[in-house]
């Protein structure tokens, strides 16, 4: 292992990174509690400025996968709609087989510009978490209960109020609900087959009702809809953990540009037309592990600096400072400092047993 994998794997650089990113992140989080101010009174310069704010925090996560892991990513795509990219509203589906996959998806936004205004949905427990969840709250993210019956009104009504967004945006969402596990593949196909519908290899039945509140609600403010299929080449499973030890992973994503107006209007002829999408979801996944590519050109979208640049920043403003305390602590002999520092370095040194099995 060369040095700076070394370096990559040890405790304490783990340490010092999640240290930069809930801090800096809390730091954000203040900030954004005091553009509240701005919304009665210049709404739309309240969203510019949380669109900055929020770059900032998801950023560092993207820095991970792109600087600190090196993972590569192809997109597969039209070229026509390559050049459309970043410059239009749209939804975006991505499949949801990966503990990564959203780290791709905000990688995929990034590469085009458009993270620090990118859109999901998401649980309404999620909005109550320091950092993410209340960067999202900023940011006019759509909440729910999982509760179809309650959330229809309020879903609705959040995707409405950015029909007069200032800033281009992709709305993630992932139409299964739940990341994929051969358990819940087959309690999903015997839904699919008491209900008539066509059954899928790879993918979750995908959950209609919320797909199409989005496009009825989104028409004539998105312009298309990205189908986006994920997956990595060679097997791997590439996890969280995997990217933090700075673990190179090798990622293929196929996108397709779909014009909203091919979408139909009506909720019953929607959900036909999303089930048929799955359908070809799972063919071009069955594609892509007989031949390990896509039907499409391969292109790797540039690398953008600001990513790191943030990160950088950040490291420095908050460690030089710690750095300067723990000097001090350390020049004054103090047997409470020098105590934590060996239970730090024991702590680096134990053997690891990896990370335990996933209940998810």
């Amino acid at each position: 292992m060369d040095i700076i994998g070394f370096l990559k794997s040890q405790f304490i650089c783990h340490l010092l990174i999640c240290y930069i990113f809930i801090v800096s992140g809390l730091i954000i989080n203040f900030i954004q509690l005091f553009t509240l101010v701005l919304w009665p009174i210049n709404k739309q310069l309240f969203r510019k400025i949380n669109c900055r704010l929020a770059y900032c925090i998801s950023s560092q996560m993207v820095m991970l996968l792109e600087w600190w892991s090196g993972t590569d990513c192809t997109l597969y795509t039209d070229p026509e709609s390559y050049h459309k990219y970043g410059k239009e509203n749209a939804i975006v589906i991505l499949n949801h087989n990966y503990e990564i996959d959203f780290l791709c998806g905000w990688n995929f936004c990034e590469r085009f510009g458009v993270l620090g205004s990118s859109k999901v949905l998401a649980k309404k427990e999620l909005s109550y978490v320091p950092i993410i969840g209340w960067m999202w709250y900023f940011l006019e993210i759509v909440f729910c209960k999982r509760k179809w019956e309650e959330d229809r009104k309020t879903v609705m009504q959040s995707l409405l109020n950015l029909r007069d967004y200032p800033e281009k945006f992709w709305f993630l969402i992932h139409c299964e609900g739940t990341r994929f596990t051969e358990q819940k593949h087959q309690i999903s196909m015997q839904v699919a087959e008491a209900k008539g519908l066509p059954k899928l290899k790879y993918h979750l039945l995908p959950r209609t009702k919320g797909f199409a509140v989005t496009v009825q609600s989104l028409r004539n403010v998105v312009s298309a809809v990205y189908d986006s299929t994920l997956n990595f080449r060679n097997n791997e499973n590439p996890t969280l953990l995997g990217v933090l030890n700075g673990k190179k992973y090798h990622a293929d994503l196929y996108v397709r540009r779909i014009p909203l107006e091919e979408v139909p209007e009506d909720e019953q002829e929607c959900s036909k037309w999303l089930h048929k999408l799955y359908q070809e979801k799972d063919a071009f996944q069955e594609e892509y592990y007989r031949t390990g590519t896509y039907p499409a050109t391969p292109i790797v979208p540039p690398r953008r600096p600001w990513t790191l640049l943030n990160w950088l920043f950040w490291a420095f403003l908050l460690l030089y400072p710690l750095f300067q305390l723990l000097i001090n602590m350390v020049s004054s002999g103090s047997s409470l400092t020098l105590a934590s520092f060996a239970f730090v370095i024991i702590v680096d040194k134990l053997p690891d047993s990896g990370p335990p099995e996933s209940i998810i």
